[in-house]
């Protein structure tokens, strides 16, 4: 009995010792921070969605069959939708493409008009081509800048929408972005 104690704590003092080792690895040396000059940008862009059949750029991928459609919406709530718009300079179909919004939105309120979204916008073309910016937030003409990478990096702001054109088939909204990033 003696020395099966004795063995258990000679194990239980090795075992403190490989944790203590181990846990300073997992970090490097400690740096003062030095900030970086916070700068301001402006963007301005059209995201086209296209609603129509198999050529959509805005599809549904899930939809509740527990919910009613109270509101009489062709989209009732619990509707998700999966989104790979492309981004233009100007709302005109053949205008130059800058990139594309990709994500999901959520129709997570009874009012058919706004809903919740990811969106992550990838700009392909010209200063920002490889970067992008995140925005997660209820649509209700506005989104919250969450992040961003390359060029955008650690992004913050906010995006004005204003709904250009929306019919059966087309939805055109114009973007005015505000970023604060390094």
């Amino acid at each position: 009995m003696r020395g099966t104690l004795m063995l258990t704590w000679i194990l239980i003092i090795c075992l403190s010792q490989v944790a203590a080792q181990s846990q300073r690895q997992y970090y490097s040396e400690t740096r003062p921070h030095i900030p970086r000059p916070i700068k301001v940008t402006n963007l301005h862009f059209f995201m086209n969605e296209n609603l129509g059949g198999t050529n959509g750029s805005a599809v549904i991928v899930a939809q509740s069959n527990i919910t009613s459609n109270d509101n009489n919406s062709s989209v009732p709530f619990g509707t998700l939708f999966a989104v790979d718009d492309p981004l233009r300079i100007g709302p005109e179909p053949d205008s130059e493409v800058i990139g594309n919004a990709q994500g999901l939105s959520l129709l997570a309120g009874t009012n058919p008009r706004t809903s919740t979204t990811y969106f992550d916008f990838g700009f392909t073309t010209g200063k920002y081509n490889g970067s992008s910016i995140s925005m997660f937030s209820r649509t209700d003409l506005e989104l919250a800048v969450v992040g961003g990478r390359g060029r955008l990096r650690m992004a913050t702001g906010f995006a004005l929408l204003n709904p250009y054109l929306i019919n059966a088939t087309t939805v055109i909204i114009e973007f005015d972005v505000t970023l604060f990033h390094h």
